[in-house]
């Protein structure tokens, strides 16, 4: 299957964003100096031009195909995640009972953790039942930075 790969200069660093023929299949952060081989196909246009709307606070919600890859289990947790209002929050508890399995509190930390397109899939949303910030790949940072961006643009700030 043919895929492309592009970065995204993010204003909380490079995301490097992975698409096949049926849609994105990855975003990430590019903590390490490594060199891809950029291709643009209209997938991956697409994507960069929502993620740039995304980060200049014009974009909630993103319409690019997703091209998911996992277990049946944690397809349910990633799509529970993409029903997270933008600018909102749920808990690892309310997501696990989302997908009707209310005592897979920590599978779903793992599938969380797992989610191979952050951002798109808004994993960042997730945090403790007490309100904590709790583990996210790309770094506690960025969450944060993530879910106050939301914030701030979900209450009608402009850039």
């Amino acid at each position: 299957m043919k895929s492309d790969c592009g970065i995204f200069k993010s204003p909380i660093g490079d995301l490097v964003v992975n698409v096949t023929e049926r849609g994105v299949s990855g975003i990430s952060f590019l903590d390490e100096k490594v060199i891809y081989e950029e291709k643009r196909s209209a997938v991956l246009t697409a994507c960069l031009a929502q993620l740039a709307e995304y980060f200049d606070g014009v974009r909630a919600e993103f319409s690019v195909p997703l091209d998911l890859n996992g277990t049946p289990f944690q397809l349910s947790v990633w799509r529970a995640l993409l029903q997270i209002p933008y600018g909102e929050t749920s808990s690892y508890g309310v997501v696990a009972a989302a997908i009707g399995r209310p005592r897979a509190v920590r599978a779903v930390g793992g599938a969380n953790h797992n989610n191979p397109v952050s951002i798109i899939v808004p994993c960042h949303r997730v945090i403790g039942s007490d309100g904590s910030l709790t583990g996210y790949g790309g770094g506690l940072h960025r969450k944060r930075w993530l879910l106050d961006h939301e914030t701030k643009y979900r209450d009608g700030e402009k850039s």
